[in-house]
């Protein structure tokens, strides 16, 4: 199965593999340009504590299989140019 990168960020192997358990976040995933899946993969590994990142790679399936296509309330990606 084919899992998108986004424009600077390649997808982590724990987002990778939730990707690949579910087909629907899968397509939810494919469904979304390069930068909105770059702005997910940065807010997933942005973090500094694990259990944050277990809530935020939880969150991801649960916000982009419910149709929202960008993190909420996250200033974007400081890793990419303009």
């Amino acid at each position: 199965m084919k899992i998108s990168n986004g424009v600077v960020h390649k997808v982590p192997a724990d987002l990778k593999k939730a990707i690949s358990a579910s087909p629907k976040f899968h397509e939810a995933w494919e469904d979304i340009t390069p930068l909105a899946r770059n702005e997910w993969i940065c807010w997933i590994t942005s973090v500094k504590k694990e259990e944050t990142r277990k809530n935020h790679l939880e969150r991801v399936e649960k916000e982009l299989v419910g149709g929202k296509r960008r993190p909420c309330c996250w200033p974007g990606c400081p890793h990419r140019s303009k």
